[in-house]
């Protein structure tokens, strides 16, 4: 069995390391075992090889944007490219999820409404309910986000999978096996509250309140699934 590749795309908050470690752990806490995984900081220059290499990509989140161009994220993009044309699973959260939407030819960029955090509510369409992946969850489901930069535009070959109230592409599929979810299926609930306390006074600027957001988060099961889903899928593909 080829393994899985978690491709690491930064990292987070020293603090929030601290308690909880980095992105790659919080993704491996949920895989299924056993299963054999790698973890491929591109980030820090690390190549990710052939995408065949791999029964399945997990593109992580990232506190970089899209919209810099920076080296190592644009030959990411190339190469998920070819993982897409090769029809290798993969799976893009937030970062990944628009890093694979610009990589296909879609438009990434600012939110006019300022960074979306919290708990907030994700409803499939009609076609996230057929979808391979996102159809194994309910119709409207709670899940946790942070985020700066949308995907503005899907590319013209996705499809539109789940929006929410402030989120239009909450996530998409292209082809038959290339997913993004802009919601972090990987986080916890203590995890989000983290970010929401690190981001009080940059929310505040907006008119947000933080200490309103962290009650109202919630734990988010039915999002935390979605990343043992995908790695069963993967592993069908080997």
């Amino acid at each position: 069995m080829k393994p899985l590749v978690i491709i690491k795309t930064g990292t987070t908050h020293a603090s929030i390391r601290a308690s909880h470690r980095d992105f790659e752990h919080w993704f491996l806490n949920q895989l299924p075992s056993p299963r054999e995984v790698k973890v491929i900081n591109v980030a820090a220059g690390e190549s990710p090889g052939n995408p065949w290499d791999w029964s399945g990509i997990i593109v992580t989140g990232s506190p970089a944007m899209v919209t810099d161009l920076e080296e190592w994220s644009e030959s990411t993009a190339k190469w998920l490219v070819h993982a897409v044309a090769q029809q290798i699973p993969v799976l893009g959260v937030c970062y990944g999820h628009q890093l694979l939407a610009h990589a296909l030819g879609g438009v990434v960029g600012n939110r006019t409404q300022g960074r979306e955090s919290g708990t907030r509510e994700v409803r499939l369409n009609d076609q996230g309910t057929d979808d391979l992946l996102l159809g194994s969850l309910p119709r409207q489901f709670p899940a946790h986000l942070t985020h700066q930069q949308s995907v503005l535009q899907l590319p013209e070959s996705a499809i539109r999978l789940a929006s929410s109230d402030q989120e239009s592409n909450q996530a998409f599929r292209v082809g038959p096996r290339a997913w993004g979810v802009q919601f972090h299926p990987e986080f916890t609930a203590d995890i989000m509250r983290e970010y929401l306390a690190i981001q009080k006074n940059s929310l505040r600027q907006q008119g947000q309140e933080a200490e309103q957001l962290i009650a109202e988060v919630t734990d988010a099961p039915e999002a935390t699934s979605l990343i043992s889903t995908f790695a069963r899928l993967a592993a069908r593909q080997d």
